[in-house]
């Protein structure tokens, strides 16, 4: 296994999702891979955290890895947050990334859940992903 593609990964990631114009017509600039500093944006969305697991096999290295994209509202509904994360499965799910280490062979969506978080009524969409690479 190597855990050596993930940089890669996360930076593809990130700029697939800054540069997806569907998706930058609900949240604007804000696509973070950290919370945002200061007040928080009414709409954004940020990378979260990830699970990476061995899948190297006879023909070479690789890996699985499942990760987070959260996109967080403080509106009083679901109906925007749900809008942008369509836009971040339209972004990213088998999108053809080109890493700077590494191959991306599939990317997929495997689930979604929609929560309300804390006394504030912030709302919270996370969406896993899987993104299987090869280590070349």
């Amino acid at each position: 296994m190597t855990y050596a593609t993930a940089p890669a990964l996360q930076a593809a990631v990130f700029a697939r999702l800054q540069s997806f114009a569907p998706l930058a017509a609900l949240v604007g600039d804000q696509v973070h891979d950290a919370m945002p500093p200061g007040p928080l944006p009414p709409l954004y969305v940020a990378l979260g955290p990830e699970v990476a697991r061995d899948r190297s096999d006879g023909t070479g290295r690789g890996a699985v890895h499942d990760f987070l994209v959260s996109v967080v509202t403080d509106a009083p509904g679901f109906a925007g947050a749900k809008a942008a994360a369509a836009a971040v499965c339209d972004a990213l799910v088998d999108a053809p990334l080109a890493l700077s280490r590494g191959t991306l062979v599939s990317l997929l969506f495997l689930r979604a859940e929609a929560r309300r978080r804390g006394p504030s009524g912030t709302r919270t969409i996370d969406l896993t992903f899987r993104a299987r690479v090869d280590a070349g």
